[in-house]
């Protein structure tokens, strides 16, 4: 198993225990909702400490049930995943292009390195003919 195989594998054992250990131990029993979200905890608390604490702002949308107040932040959280992952492919599409890039770049460059010592090497055997063989065409 490679490295980058039991990293994932710990990872994913770690948030399979973050989901189940609060079920399995029973935390939040004592509560009514046991569940609840941040906005509702800390409305709770702001109640305790002033009962007579009047909110800033009203919701400009509220849902008609929790049920679909739910299904939007699903959404929500939905079209963030998605648009996280379009970045994030987008950036590794671009770097692999790159790489293919140069890597191509780097066999063209030695292919005409090959051409022209190839081709230096006529040019040699050329000029030693021009220049004088002997063989009485001076």
């Amino acid at each position: 198993m490679s490295r980058n195989a039991k990293i994932n594998s710990l990872l994913l054992l770690l948030v399979a225990a973050l989901a189940v250990v609060p079920l399995a131990l029973g935390l939040g029993d004592h509560k009514e909702e046991p569940f609840a979200g941040a906005d509702g905890e800390a409305e709770t608390a702001i109640t305790e400490i002033d009962p007579d604490y009047e909110p800033w702002f009203s919701p400009l949308y509220e849902p008609p049930s929790g049920e679909i107040e739910s299904a939007l932040f699903a959404l929500q959280a939905a079209i963030g995943a998605g648009v996280l992952a379009y970045y994030f492919g987008l950036r590794r599409g671009r770097r692999q292009g790159e790489a293919r890039t140069r890597e191509r770049a780097a066999e063209d460059a030695g292919a005409a390195d090959a051409v022209d010592t190839a081709g230096a090497g006529d040019a040699g055997m050329d000029a030693g003919a021009s220049a004088g063989t002997g063989d009485g065409r001076d």
